[in-house]
């Protein structure tokens, strides 16, 4: 068989394979997790939120709504280097946003926003 055919055939099969799997994960809500971030973003939005009191006293101060804080974590990234991922029982992350960086303690039902600093 020419290579020509082959690369038709593999082209064609490849082809067939994301139109398949684009009609089936068309509106379903999945997403690509694979990196460090987007895992560790991921498992603090399933959980719920709570505030500590002076950042309760912040977002009340400073009309600041809890949507943005939310908001915070779709576009957010954890700097690491910051983040003391070797405690237990709950991890401590720095999430690093477009207009506020917050350290969030991620135990393993409740995640909990100790700190923001407004960038």
């Amino acid at each position: 068989m020419k290579i020509v055919y082959r690369f038709g055939f593999f082209f064609g099969g490849f082809s067939i394979g994301l139109v398949f799997l684009m009609f089936f994960l068309s509106g379903k809500k999945t997403s690509c997790a694979y990196g460090p971030d987007a895992r560790v973003l991921k498992n603090i939005q399933i959980k719920s939120i709570r505030y500590s009191e002076s950042v309760q006293e912040l977002l009340n101060t400073n009309k600041i709504d809890t949507l943005t804080l939310n908001s915070i974590f779709k576009g957010a990234d954890i700097n690491f280097g910051e983040s003391d991922t070797k405690s237990t029982p709950c991890k401590t992350y720095r999430v690093v946003g477009d207009l506020y960086e917050m350290d969030v303690e991620n135990c393993e039902r409740v995640a909990t926003i100790k700190t923001l600093i407004a960038r």
